[in-house]
């Protein structure tokens, strides 16, 4: 790829090879220590910065509230949620959170951003995976999952399980924020670069404002003819900080794959699934992934969609993870088929490699993956 000028001459060194884009693990570290951009109520954790992001940890007290909401540009969280405060749940020694309730948490982690730093937010990937969906909020947010350049402030978590009541306590970690500098420009020119100098997928990538990513409903070499999971409903509770310990078989309906490469998705229920594709993330980029057109059917895919630099990735090597699909059908049922496009991977540069990237030597539970539940469930 090309040089550049900002690669020649970087605004500000301290971020690395390049002056914008999400700041990798290093960097983050670095900001950590001198008191700079996050700080925290406790003492950052062993294992909380990962090669993109940083995991947010959720205080001792959680909120039970009536509906989901957001500030807007006039309110803090806390003078919105008196409108809609039900009761108190103590985290100190671990409380059950249950399906279908909306729960405010302040995280131990607070914002100090400068100007030109912002940050985007995302389910961890093994939260997705059991239903869970969280979302951060920030005092006169008119979105979630952003903190704008320059907020200075508390986060807060909305926490909202679907399908199974989970155990969480201080410092349970369900969402991760990555940090960004500047504003860097993306293009679908420019991902067809990556691709040449880091395969993103095996064969001709389909990039479309994005890389599409395909389902698979046919069964692969990863899983045999099994495609999927469908969550039982009136199971047990799910402990978010135990891990490899639960049977699968008392949470998931495995899925098979039929002679028609077709499902039906229900209304109202989660499945996991995977896409036909395996991908690879460079080492000095992160990707996100987003729907591939809302318009195209009745399901919402991907509730924990940042992809980690190295994920599938390794030198002069094919690409080897597949993307582990989040889905929930809507109002009415749905027949996707084999090959159908549910989402794409968009691309953000980083200012700098990390040290490490995604992989087994930081302890992560995805890498390579297949059809793959979260971590909480023993390998079926």
């Amino acid at each position: 790829m090309a040089a550049t000028i900002e690669t020649l001459v970087p605004a500000d060194e301290s971020y690395g090879r390049f002056s914008t884009g999400i700041l990798p693990s290093h960097v983050l570290k670095r900001l950590l220590d001198q008191r700079r951009e996050i700080t925290a109520s406790e003492p950052f954790a062993p294992g909380q910065i990962q090669p993109a992001s940083i995991d947010l940890r959720l205080g001792p007290v959680a909120y039970r509230v009536r509906a989901s909401f957001l500030p807007g540009p006039a309110s803090t969280v806390a003078e919105r949620m008196a409108s809609v405060f039900m009761h108190e749940v103590d985290l100190t020694n671990g409380a059950v959170l249950e399906a279908g309730s909306v729960y405010i948490v302040p995280l131990l982690e607070r914002a100090e951003f400068s100007a030109r730093i912002s940050g985007g937010a995302n389910p961890k990937s093994s939260t997705g995976r059991i239903d869970v969906f969280t979302r951060l909020i920030t005092d006169y947010a008119p979105s979630f999952d952003r903190v704008e350049p320059g907020y200075r402030g508390p986060l807060y978590a909305e926490i909202c399980p679907q399908t199974f009541p989970v155990l969480v306590r201080k410092g349970s970690r369900l969402n991760q924020l990555r940090i960004r500098h500047g504003s860097p420009q993306s293009s679908d020119t420019a991902l067809r670069r990556l691709h040449e100098q880091f395969p993103l997928v095996a064969g001709e990538p389909n990039i479309d404002n994005g890389l599409a990513l395909s389902i698979d409903l046919q069964g692969n070499a990863d899983a045999g003819k099994r495609i999927g999971f469908r969550a039982k409903k009136h199971t047990g509770l799910i402990d978010v900080d135990k891990v490899g310990l639960l049977d699968p078989r008392d949470y998931w309906e495995p899925i098979e794959a039929n002679a028609r490469g077709d499902m039906v998705l229900d209304p109202d229920e989660f499945y996991i699934l995977v896409s036909r594709e395996q991908v690879a993330i460079p080492p000095d980029h992160a990707a996100e992934m987003v729907p591939f057109n809302p318009l195209v059917g009745e399901f919402r895919v991907h509730y924990a969609g940042f992809f980690d630099p190295g994920f599938g990735y390794a030198p002069g090597q094919p690409p080897s993870a597949r993307g582990v699909l989040e889905v929930r059908s809507r109002e009415v049922p749905f027949i996707l088929e084999h090959g159908q496009i549910i989402g794409r991977l968009v691309f953000e540069r980083l200012t700098d490699p990390p040290p490490e990237g995604y992989g087994a030597g930081l302890g992560s539970n995805y890498q390579g993956q297949g059809l793959k539940l979260s971590k909480h469930f023993k390998t079926p």
